[in-house]
């Protein structure tokens, strides 16, 4: 395993990120338990998680799996760097949602004890909070992180503008502010290459980028459909439909390197110089052996360039649309 710092911090994390979205709906609980048990023996230290993940009525579910392992005992709460989320709706009721100070201090410690632990590495805020003051939030955070209840804290789904401005909140508090931000990003959707990587570059932010297969997309969609493995539905359908020429030409190019197209999807997201560590989210063990396999995959620059061309990115706004 590769590792590398988290942003403009001494945090060293592993370059490839367990995502547990999977945990409790799809990946029952000893199976969760043992993917995590192997992704410690693969040498993956980071965890990602939310405390909406479960989904439903079954809210949570996701931490309670983890809690659960992390009660095992054996180090691996020790050996593990843990992030979770805050913002999105626990309940109906008013404040158990979004990120004003009494839902964060509510949130925090239904996190922890859902967790079985003491402190969360990496606090996220899961969405921007248009309606609250980075005034409030920064004071929430600050007393979060003097309790020892959250030792840093992350964005998610933030535009670049959004960064600057919690950015630029928090230096007037000589408190550090964001460390991480966790996107949308892959070959299909390449959008924060505009305004939210320059941003995060600027404020020293790690990036993390989930849904690298652009929920399998990039995986060789189009081959599963010939054999009769999978269909995309929904979004990944229309998704699909549209891109359909693209992607054909992608899974071709892929063949004709001879690797998978995930492998060749998550080894792009890694030569990326912004990236600290993509979010895999393994159903199965062999779905995170997948994953870790991209690991030993470089990518000559001929290659980077097809890609290019078979799915364009974005120069830094603004001269992506303007001169």
């Amino acid at each position: 395993m590769e590792f590398t710092k988290l942003g403009r911090t001494g945090l060293t994390v592993s370059r490839l990120c367990l995502g547990t979205m999977n945990f409790g709906p799809h990946t029952e609980e000893a199976d969760a338990h043992r993917i995590m048990d192997a992704a410690h023996e693969r040498g993956i230290n980071f965890f990602d998680t939310a405390n909406v993940y479960g989904w439903g009525e079954n809210k949570g579910r996701t931490e309670e799996i983890i809690g659960s392992w992390f009660a095992r005992g054996g180090g691996r709460r020790e050996k593990t760097v843990l992030a979770t989320k805050v913002y999105g709706d626990m309940g109906e009721w008013p404040n158990e949602g979004r990120l004003s100070a009494l839902n964060i201090r509510r949130a925090v410690d239904a996190s922890l004890r859902r967790l079985r632990t003491d402190h969360i590495d990496l606090y996220q805020m899961h969405h921007i909070d248009r309606a609250t003051p980075w005034e409030e939030i920064w004071q929430a955070m600050e007393v979060l992180v003097a309790q020892g209840k959250i030792i840093y804290v992350g964005s998610s789904n933030f535009a670049g503008w959004h960064i600057a401005r919690a950015q630029e909140a928090a230096r007037t508090r000589n408190f550090l502010g964001l460390t991480s931000e966790q996107s949308l990003y892959n070959l299909l959707e390449r959008s924060i290459e505009l305004e939210v990587i320059p941003a995060a570059g600027h404020y020293g932010l790690g990036l993390i980028p989930w849904s690298p297969l652009h929920g399998g997309l990039l995986g060789g969609v189009l081959r599963k459909e010939r054999e009769g493995v999978r269909r995309a539905g929904g979004r990944s359908a229309e998704t699909l439909a549209a891109k359909r020429e693209q992607i054909q030409a992608y899974e071709d190019f892929a063949a004709e390197l001879g690797h998978e197209p995930g492998d060749i999807a998550l080894a792009w997201l890694l030569s990326r110089p912004a990236v600290t560590a993509p979010i895999v989210g393994p159903r199965t063990l062999e779905q995170l052996d997948a994953a870790v396999r991209a690991l030993d995959l470089t990518l000559d620059q001929k290659t980077l360039d097809r890609l290019d061309e078979i799915f364009p990115g974005h120069r830094t706004a603004p001269e992506g649309y303007a001169w």
